[in-house]
This record gives C-alpha cells, structure tokens and sequence, in this order.
C-alpha cells in the first residue's frame, strides 16, 4: 500500500465519518438536553473507501505456515481461514447486512454516562410481553436478527398472536454501535443494572429477559437483582455448576465420584472448556489492551472470533468448505465486519477483564422464574438436576435436538419456539402467581 494514497483515504474517512456523526449529533441535539431521553439512531452508512482499505488490508495479509497437525488443537487452521479471507476480499458484501440494521428501528440513550444503542421492535399485538435479549461474545446484534419478526409478528412464522414479544435488542458497552467505557467498572452486573434502567425507561412495567454466552451471564445477573418488573428469564447458556464441581472442572481434576451420566457429560465438557477451549477468555480476561493485532488485522480479528469453542468453530469451518448449517458465510462476516469497522475488538475484550475470576458457568443465586434451553452442541449440556438445583423457579427445561452456542443466529425457530413456550406462563395474571 502507498502511503500517500493511504493517507488520502484515512483523511477521506475521517471526513465521512465526521459528516455522518455531525448530522446525528445535530438531530439529537434537543433530546440530549435531556440524559433520559430516548433518541433515535441512524445506522451510519460505512464509507466506501473504509470498505475498500478493509479489502485491502485482507489481500494484504502476511500468512504463517500451516500447522503441523490435521486438527483443530493447534487453533484456527490455516485451509479455514485462507477460504474465509478469499471470499471476504473479493465477494462479501457489508451493504446488505447494512441494509438490513438500517430497516429496523434504532435508538440510542445515555445511561450512566454511556451511551447505549438498541434496537427496539413493538408488536402490533397490544398484549405482548416486553423481552430484552442480550448478545454475546464475539458478537453483536447481528446475532439476534433472525428472531425478531418471528417474535414479534408470530402469526407469520407458526405461531399463534397470543405469542407476541415487543423486543429490544441493546448492544453491550463497547459492541457495535454502543459507547465505549472510557473507565473500568461496566461489568454484567453494572449492564444488569443499565438494562433494567433501559426497559423501565421504554415505560414497561413488566418484561422478560433472554440471553446466552455475554447475555447468559447478564441476563443472571438480571435474575439476581430480581426487580419487580422482570417476570422471569431464559438463558442457552445457564450457570448451573455448583461451586465445587465447577472449581474441580477448573482445576483439571478428574470428575468427582458420584456423578449422574448427565453430570459426567457436562463436567467433562466443562473441564474440557477450561483446559483447551477458552485461550482467549485468559488473553482478554488478563491483558486485553495487548490484542493490538486484531485491532489492526482485518484476518486476525475473523481467526480470534472463530476460535471461540471447538463445536462452533468446526460448523463454521464446514460451511467455508461449502457445507449447508445454520450459518451461512454472509452471517459469521457480517459479524466480524461489525466489530471491525466500528473498531469495538479491544472494547468489547474488555468486559472479560472486568469479569474475570467471577463465574461464568456456576450456579449464582437466581431465584426469579428461570426457563433453560439446552443445545446440544452448547459448550456444555446443562443437566436438569443442576439446572433444578440452580434455579429453584425452574419453569422450562428442554434439550433440543441441534444447534450450539450461538442459538438465536445459527437455530432462530427453535429459539423461539423455546421462548413462546418458556414464557407463556408468564403472561398475564398467571405472571402474578409466579412471583409471589
């Protein structure tokens, strides 16, 4: 790349950039008087000379040799990457996701001195219950696309109108189109607190909450403050460990004496997680300022994000072989491309510093009604005895047949078809009965 013509497209960036923030600024300008106020947000259209240095950067990548065994246990494999690098450098097209973020009604408010993006979808049915549905990591809200006409329009997707959800999907801090903290202390439990605040400010007075990975461990921590407005929560990825297994798993130790079938599965699984499958839960959770690569790699940033766990990772592999799955190549990039023009990869690393030491996956307290989908290539299957002794309100259990982590993006229907019947007690005057 010549670095005059780099610098004539940085500065042409810039200027874009700056144009497309000073009209929002100046539409916002009388709400923002005003912290609480709800203000609505134009999904920026990225500039076409950020697109073309993203192209470039992707050619422009300085590959290592292959590795040295013919499976996944050294990381992302060469062959996988090579393929997603071609077809994004060449083929994808971040209009259409762009496209689709744009058609749907964005907003923005100041919460805690942060700025908060969230898409906010009301039903037609007056009845519907209010959600809030958290993404995780490494993801957006692009994760959560796929469930939003089917939750809010249930008639036109199978289900019956009764079924409705008015849903608003918030991108966490430092994600997306969010703020990014310019201090320490937006952990889950300060999100817990700033979702509540959201949904409060929209003007319910009753919701629900689902989420899995990042959304998983908010939406408990959601459970645990147990405000009167949150009916009940749904989680794909329960914190159902008791304290001790969980520290076993961690510690490497064999499975305790005394397990079911069920529990040996999911401790094993778990053990496996903490031995070989969370690399990145250790970098982020330890240094994340050190991940300046992908910040600056286009490549980099797409392997780091598959590399998440070995199931997900070998689903998105097959389908850069030209597999069929849930995932098609357009969703696992337009997630990355999110994250990579917004600039977000060391924000978002940041919650797992903020977090780190504190549990993911072990049961914490929550005593509010608790609906529990379990897939099957989750990073592990929560068994229903743990999820009982977790979540004393248990309303909902399945296991499903398919799917893994990222349920709502790779198996919308199941999702919500899990979540019309989770909730459906409460709904209405059984909701009362429930909670009291």
């Amino acid at each position: 790349m010549k670095t005059s013509f780099a610098f004539g497209s940085v500065i042409f960036l810039v200027a874009a950039i700056t144009s497309v923030v000073a009209v929002q600024t100046s539409a916002a300008a009388t709400a923002a008087q005003d912290s609480t106020a709800i203000r609505p947000f134009t999904v920026p259209i990225v500039p076409q000379a950020a697109l073309d240095d993203l192209r470039r950067r992707i050619a422009a990548t300085r590959w290592p040799e292959k590795e040295t065994v013919a499976d996944q246990s050294q990381g992302v494999q060469l062959a996988t990457m090579q393929k997603l690098a071609s077809y994004w450098g060449k083929d994808y097209d971040w209009r259409k996701c762009e496209a689709k973020l744009k058609a749907l009604p964005n907003f923005i408010t100041t919460i805690d001195g942060l700025d908060i993006h969230f898409i906010h979808v009301r039903s037609k049915n007056p009845s519907a219950l209010p959600m809030i549905v958290t993404h995780g990591w490494p993801g957006s809200i692009v994760e959560q696309l796929k469930i939003i006409d089917p939750l809010t329009n249930p008639t036109a997707h199978g289900g019956k109108a009764e079924e409705a959800f008015d849903v608003v999907i918030p991108s966490i801090p430092g994600y997306g189109f969010s703020g990014k903290p310019t201090t320490t202390g937006w952990d889950p439990q300060h999100i817990a607190r700033a979702w509540i605040v959201l949904m409060k400010r929209l003007g319910y007075t009753k919701f629900v909450a689902q989420g899995g990975d990042w959304g998983a461990v908010i939406t408990d921590q959601m459970g645990l403050l147990a405000p009167p407005e949150l009916l009940g929560i749904h989680v794909n990825m329960p914190g159902i460990f008791p304290a001790d297994i969980d520290k076993a798993a961690f510690s490497g130790a064999p499975a305790p004496s005394g397990l079911s079938a069920d529990e040996k599965v999911a401790y094993e699984r778990l053990q496996f997680v903490y031995q070989k499958g969370i690399a990145y839960g250790f970098q982020m959770g330890l240094r994340p300022q050190t991940l300046y690569g992908i910040a600056d790699s286009p490549v980099g940033l797409a392997a780091y994000f598959l590399d998440h766990d070995a199931r997900s990772y070998e689903m998105i592999a097959r389908v850069f072989d030209g597999k069929s799955e849930g995932l098609t190549r357009d969703d696992i990039l337009d997630n990355i491309t999110i994250t990579w023009l917004t600039n977000t990869a060391l924000s978002g690393a940041r919650l797992y510093w903020e977090y780190w030491g504190k549990g993911y996956f072990n049961a914490k307290g929550v005593s509010i009604p608790v609906a529990v989908s379990v897939f099957p290539d989750e990073l592990y299957p929560a068994p229903r005895s743990w999820a009982e002794r977790a979540y004393p309100k248990l309303i909902h259990y399945n296991k499903l047949d398919k799917g893994g982590h990222f349920a709502a993006w790779e198996q919308p229907e199941l999702l919500v078809g899990e979540l019309r019947v989770a909730f459906k007690t409460l709904r209405g005057d059984k909701a009362t009965a429930l909670n009291h």
